[in-house]
């Protein structure tokens, strides 16, 4: 299985929603809330090439995007395959 991180902040509504897809497929991932972890915003920001907004998922290093992007991915398929190690999208 892919290594999965996505950057969160607390009652965000959108990485609760991407988190709540992410566990519905039965996927681990390391979520890293950026409002409590020194450095790690800027680390998102850098990674996710200048976007500040929560959540960020990524991959197996691959920067996927927010909670829409997510969902727009699973829609179309090709979020399965990545969480399968596959290549998508």
């Amino acid at each position: 299985m892919p290594t999965v991180e996505i950057y969160t902040t607390p009652f965000c509504p959108y990485c609760i929603r991407a988190k709540r897809l992410l566990q519905q497929k039965g996927v681990t991932f390391e979520e890293i809330d950026v409002s409590m972890a020194r450095g790690r915003r800027q680390e998102m920001v850098e990674r996710a090439t200048g976007r500040s907004t929560v959540p960020q998922i990524f991959i197996d290093g691959r920067g996927i995007g927010g909670c829409d992007e997510l969902f727009a991915l699973d829609h179309a398929g090709g979020l399965d395959p990545l969480l399968e190690g596959g290549v998508a999208g």
